[in-house]
């Protein structure tokens, strides 16, 4: 399965756009992009209150070692490298979720009881942490979380904890410069604006003056 192709889709046509606008409110959305930059180099027009949120949150520290070693496997699991685009790491999505969770600190239980299940649902199959089984194992756990219309007994909260962790990353990817080049998204690009259109203007009874034709209006005749 090309993982990336149904993340897209999912983004698209789904509910899972719901969470890539509400993962981060307008204030969130700048400050996410500076998760990874120091506040002072970052030129995002942001009030000096907004400065001062992003370089304290900046200075702390949630994720463990490895909580945070944890958050990149899963991450490259969920969007991996390809032929396109780099992975979830290279998009520095794991840095991304480190700020998220303490601006948004509702997440923050969600996510550390969420790697705590995975590693002993992994010391329980394994009997080694997620981090030091192979990658073989990684994905045998991840299939039994990854499909909420399939889940097993006694898989709930893992199911709920890699719901969440996937749409941070989409987010965190997807907002990312990397991400954006991956989706193939251009934005607003400028055009070549040929005039109203003579019908419209005989309609209205009006004409271009040979003055806005000569310095105002300029058409393609391509």
């Amino acid at each position: 399965m090309d993982r990336r192709k149904s993340i897209k889709a999912l983004l698209i046509g789904t509910a899972a756009t719901g969470m890539l606008i509400e993962s981060c409110n307008p204030t969130d959305k700048k400050a996410a992009i500076a998760s990874t930059e120091p506040a002072a180099a970052v030129d995002l027009s942001r009030t000096k209150e907004e400065l001062e949120v992003v370089k304290k949150l900046n200075a702390e520290t949630f994720f463990t070692k490895e909580e945070m070693a944890t958050i990149i496997v899963l991450g490259d699991i969920i969007v991996p490298k390809d032929a396109v685009s780099g992975s979830s790491t290279d998009a520095k999505v794991p840095d991304f979720i480190e700020f998220i969770v303490k601006d948004m600190p509702e997440h923050q239980t969600p996510m550390r009881g969420g790697l705590r299940w995975l590693q002993i649902e992994s010391l329980k199959r394994f009997d080694k942490s997620f981090n030091d089984i192979s990658d073989r194992q990684r994905i045998e756990i991840v299939d039994d979380i990854a499909y909420p219309n399939k889940v097993k007994p006694g898989m709930q909260q893992g199911v709920s904890f890699f719901n969440l962790m996937r749409d941070l990353t989409c987010t965190g990817f997807y907002t990312s410069e990397i991400g954006v080049t991956d989706m193939g998204y251009a934005g607003n690009k400028p055009n070549q604006w040929n005039g109203v259109p003579d019908d419209v203007l005989k309609q209205y009874n009006l004409a271009y003056t040979e003055k806005e034709l000569k310095e105002c209006v300029s058409f393609d005749k391509a």
